[in-house]
């Protein structure tokens, strides 16, 4: 009976997995479009670099929004306060 009650849940389990294009993100489909819609010899070497880069995030095992944040952590820093450094109150001595 509990196997039942399961059955009927298990397409909630694949809902947040990646979209795929062929062995790798959808993000390259745009690029694949982009070079069947102008096949030059740029937008083909294009589609191979970003097919390559997005190859070897997989590899170390990085989503394309987990390499985006961890390039943002690498180029901000580790510490990135809650407010702008303009909207931070000033001390103010009234004394």
């Amino acid at each position: 009976m509990a196997e039942m009650e399961t059955h009927g849940d298990w397409h909630w389990r694949n809902s947040m997995k990646p979209v795929r294009f062929f062995a790798l993100d959808a993000r390259v489909a745009l690029f694949f479009l982009l070079f069947i819609i102008h096949m030059r010899t740029w937008t083909l070497g294009l589609f191979a670099v970003v097919c390559i880069l997005f190859w070897i995030l997989e590899r170390k095992g990085l989503t394309f929004d987990a390499a985006m944040r961890s390039f943002r952590t690498w180029i901000v820093g580790r510490n990135r306060p809650g407010l702008l450094w303009i909207r931070r109150r000033k001390l103010t001595d009234y004394g």
